[in-house]
């Protein structure tokens, strides 16, 4: 259940402003249509998360507990530095295609999110949980807490966040599990 929480937490407090979200703002402006675009934006994330998560669970069982607690911790604290840096929306990731609504959003948020930090930190969350199905769960509604609102609200809503302290707040739950995977918090699961 603590990495389905955490997991949740930190990927919808890492998402508001996030490149993503953008794109989920100019997606809900062009096409009107919220349905298929949330359905897109849930579809993706589950495939970009799973493959994600993977690679996370893949890694622990490359390296050892001590050397994956050092490689984790320094993953969580460059997440915490990385959260404070804004995201702008690529020119690229605006072209929308002549697919349709759903297969649009598919495939530029999946596009979108690969390297980009949510996709980071679910990796680092399913090396320190060993938990796949937890963590993509919770990063998946993490991505729709951040999301759907954006689609649906989005200007109301854009204007009332302060972002900076969003930011803030997400820098800082990476730090502070930065540092207790640092200082041995996790050992119980061979983190």
């Amino acid at each position: 259940m603590e990495a389905f929480l955490v997991s949740t937490g930190i990927v919808a407090l890492a998402e508001i402003g996030d490149k993503t979200q953008l794109l989920a703002f100019v997606l809900a402006a062009r096409f009107r249509r919220p349905l298929p675009i949330v359905a897109g934006i849930f579809v993706a994330t589950i495939a970009n998360h799973a493959f994600a998560a993977a690679i996370g669970a893949w890694i622990t069982s490359l390296m050892g507990p001590e050397i994956l607690r050092w490689v984790l911790g320094a993953s969580f604290l460059a997440m915490a530095a990385w959260t404070l840096v804004p995201d702008k929306l690529d020119d690229e990731d605006t072209e929308l295609a002549r697919y349709g609504v759903f297969l649009t959003t598919l495939i530029a948020f999946f596009i979108a999110e690969m390297g980009d930090k949510t996709q980071v930190a679910t990796v680092a969350l399913a090396a320190r949980y060993h938990g796949i199905v937890a963590v993509v769960c919770g990063t998946t509604l993490g991505m729709m807490l951040a999301n759907v609102p954006a689609v649906y609200f989005g200007d109301k809503i854009a204007n009332k966040v302060s972002l900076k302290l969003v930011h803030g707040i997400a820098a800082l739950i990476f730090a502070a599990l930065g540092v207790a995977t640092l200082l041995g918090a996790g050992a119980s699961l061979g983190v």
